[in-house]
């Protein structure tokens, strides 16, 4: 076994089976005519490590981008100059293709392009993390260009390996490139491929010329792509022939809901909050399956203000308590809040960039963090209805992490302010770890969380998917005990099935979803691969099905067993604990079972007037412009070179002058504004309000991945009113900063920042992808 020193998931070895034979590699001759068969070596990975290792090393000591550029360049014409390619082999006939009109072939379609294989597992957490990577390096080279990639799905689960399965996960990531159900890993085995994920690079012959195992390498991704463009662009061996898409989503029907991942239940009201993780928001629905609010949506995005503007992306994980939602925003790395009386939506945990951080600590806002998959509210220390921690399932880090909603104490822990946001089980490591020491024990991307305060429990239970067990975390010191499913060996994440039984004995498959019935004092496990819904009894770790067949399908029947599910993500208990409430994720629907009458049906989830919800399209209300006075100075920024997909932050920088506030009651702001290029502001936050100038405000833009126009300029406005500090005399100043952009097709670094002031005045500082304006 081969376990990556990277943030990847290593593979266990296979089952034996029969290897389907190597199809003959065809040499691409550009020409498409007459294809000989090349001079190829073993095809393994392992025939690149020595050179690309090499490079690696030489890229340490490389400064400046035009050395990277070179080194590069350089390993291109010694790799391309050997005897014989490193060919990889072409992809076995029969198997099912995803987003394409029919099967590719390595040595005919894909012939004269760069292509990327990405050998992934949609379980994965860090394939997940890897798939924003690549849509920026789609939306920054084009077929056209000679780019493209496609996806090698190669299961970890038997559950799968069924390409209808694939093809949701490929509809929930949005995953619009070719993708190939490689059922039998015949390829990952042919290249001795180990880990998830696992890119693979080729040129326009076929040719292997890099690989990058895990997350975490968009530089090197981007550098090794484009100058392999650069390079066989150059010798005449690219192709700009466009490959014929076929998207999937393209022929699926509007519904209610798009793939929900959580659902949970307000107590008080009986109201039901819904993530609508396909549509990109929050659902607050009536028990009747009306629509109360609708938060968020259609498009992902990443905003917080009011609910017509606010954006989420992938949300999962949702809890309520007194008109307040907390929202796991799973792809956004961000924990939300969501205040139902002022319908507001803030960010109270995250920074919106992935976070590498296993041990926190900061303050929330400040605090990185990754991939937050479910969250559930509970209290510091032993003591029942405190409700002043929010515990996270922090499934990018494989740990459980704590927000604190009140100043308080986690056990082992000194008193801690409101608002810090810290690990508390979990070493980091993906792991089936147990342990009396919290940071000892390991989980494997922990998905659901529920809460059992009352002794004898005083626990969080977990489903650990990964490891596909449930998993204990004791309320009084941290320690983190094993349930049912999974094996004793810590490091065995494959120990997966479906198996009633006790404790160890039993098996899951990738379960998501956790929820707590103190009536009966039992637990329910959304067992997703295997679509059934398990009661678990803590006392006796009896583990047995509640409902489903087994079958990914969606059958209604009288009976609880006779009915089916596919892939459940979440669920509650409610009204009591007569109701069980299942969000049945790819079947876009929530189930309610009733634990009483042992009968099944489907919410119908509608507007009042009873129409059916397929996704709304909110008209966002723009602020109003201000008229900048004509004495406003316009600064004319120096321009700044960006790629598609690349954020450039601006930071403002506002001074007033001495013995001067700024006027209560009227806000000072700053508007974004792109004259005769408004398609750089689709989906940005384009204006925004200044508080107080001891709270720095910052502006981000995303710039589109794709663009209309290689030029443009950005300006901002800003609008500052401020008064003498006995209010005797109020005042208003304007200013206009024009920043040229120069769009280019080459991945940008971090833009070193500059602080400006209104005479232009340049102070470099390091770099941190930002740009400060000095008033």
């Amino acid at each position: 076994m081969c376990r990556c020193e990277t943030e990847g998931r290593p593979l266990l070895p296979l089952a034996p089976h029969e290897t389907l034979p190597r199809a003959p590699a065809a040499a691409c001759g550009l020409s498409g005519e007459n294809m000989a068969a090349p001079r190829a070596r073993g095809c393994s990975l392992a025939g690149l490590l020595p050179a690309q290792t090499s490079l690696e090393y030489a890229l340490l000591d490389a400064v400046t981008q035009e050395e990277k550029d070179s080194l590069v360049y350089q390993y291109l014409q010694k790799v391309d100059g050997w005897e014989q390619d490193l060919a990889v082999p072409e992809f076995p006939e029969g198997l099912e293709w995803l987003n394409t009109e029919e099967p590719l072939s390595v040595y005919k379609d894909l012939c004269g392009k760069v292509v990327i294989l990405d050998f992934f597992t949609y379980c994965c957490i860090n394939c997940i993390h890897l798939l924003p990577d690549l849509h920026t390096l789609e939306h920054t080279y084009s077929d056209e260009d000679g780019l493209l990639i496609v996806g090698v799905h190669s299961a970890k689960f038997p559950n799968e390996k069924v390409l209808d399965n694939i093809k949701s996960a490929v509809l929930r990531y949005n995953i619009t490139h070719p993708v190939v159900n490689d059922a039998d890993a015949s390829l990952w085995q042919e290249l001795e491929v180990s880990c998830w994920p696992t890119l693979v690079i080729l040129g326009p012959r076929g040719n292997m010329l890099f690989s990058l195992i895990g997350e975490g390498h968009k530089d090197k991704l981007f550098l090794y792509t484009s100058i392999a463009l650069k390079y066989y662009k150059d010798r005449g061996q690219i192709r700009d022939n466009k490959i014929e898409i076929k998207l999937y989503k393209d022929s699926l029907p509007p519904s209610p809901l798009l793939f929900p991942g959580k659902v949970t239940v307000d107590h008080v009201s009986n109201r039901l909050v819904i993530a609508d993780t396909g549509h990109h928001r929050i659902l607050v629905v009536w028990k009747n399956g009306q629509i109360q609010y609708i938060i968020g949506g259609p498009n992902p995005g990443r905003k917080d203000g009011i609910f017509s503007e606010s954006t989420f992306n992938s949300p999962q994980g949702v809890a309520i308590r007194n008109n307040i939602i907390y929202v796991a925003d799973t792809e956004n790395h961000l924990i939300r809040k969501i205040d139902l009386e002022a319908e507001m939506v803030s960010t109270v945990a995250g920074i919106g960039i992935q976070g590498t951080d296993k041990e926190g600590g900061a303050p929330g806002e400040e605090q990185p963090i990754s991939s937050p998959w479910d969250v559930v509210f509970g209290m510091s220390g032993s003591e029942v209805g405190g409700d002043d921690i929010l515990w996270i399932a922090m499934a990018g880090t494989h740990q459980i992490w704590a927000l604190l909603l009140d100043c308080g104490r986690l056990p082992k822990k000194n008193e801690l302010k409101k608002g810090t946001c810290l690990r508390f089980a979990g070493s980091g490591n993906e792991e089936n770890r147990n342990n009396a020491y919290p940071h000892k024990a390991g989980f494997a991307q922990p998905s659901g969380l529920s809460l059992a305060p009352e002794d004898p429990w005083s626990c969080l239970f977990v489903a650990d998917s990964e490891s596909s067990t449930v998993r204990t975390v004791s309320l009084k010191d941290g320690a983190v005990k094993h349930l049912v499913g999974g094996e004793r060996d810590p490091m065995n994440l494959f120990a997966f099935g479906d198996v009633d039984g006790v404790g160890v004995n039993a098996r899951l498959q990738h379960p998501l979803g956790v929820t707590w019935d103190k009536k009966r004092n039992l637990l329910y496990v959304a067992d997703s691969y295997n679509h059934k819904i398990k009661a678990v009894d803590p006392k006796t770790k009896n583990c047995t099905t509640l409902a489903g067949t087994g079958d990914a399908s969606n059958v209604i029947t009288s009976s609880f067993t006779e009915s089916t599910f596919n892939e459940p993500g979440g669920l509650c208990v409610g009204d009591n604990g007569q109701l069980l409430y299942v969000a049945d994720t790819n079947n876009h629907q929530i189930k309610v079972m009733d634990l009483e009458t042992k009968t099944i049906s489907v919410l119908p989830v509608s507007r009042p007037d009873n129409a059916v919800v397929d996704g709304p399209f909110l008209v966002e209300k723009q602020k109003t412009l201000p008229k900048l006075p004509k004495s406003a100075p316009n600064i004319r920024l120096s321009p700044v070179a960006a790629s598609p997909g690349q954020t450039l932050q601006f930071k403002l920088r506002l001074d007033l002058p001495s013995g001067t506030k700024l006027t209560e009651g009227v806000p000072s702001c700053w508007f974004l504004t792109a004259e005769g290029n408004e398609w750089l502001l689709q989906g940005q936050i384009p204006s925004g309000e200044i508080e107080s100038i001891s709270s720095q405000p910052a502006i981000s833009l995303q710039i589109p991945g794709d663009c209309l126009s290689l030029e443009a300029v950005i300006s901002i406005s800003v609008f500052l009113y401020y008064c003498s500090a006995d209010s005797s005399a109020c005042m208003m100043k304007g200013i206009l900063f024009s920043q040229p952009l120069q769009i280019t097709s080459t991945h940008q670094e971090c833009t070193a920042p500059v602080e400006l002031n209104e005479q232009c005045v340049i102070f470099r500082k390091k770099k941190t992808g930002s740009i400060f304006l000095k008033i």
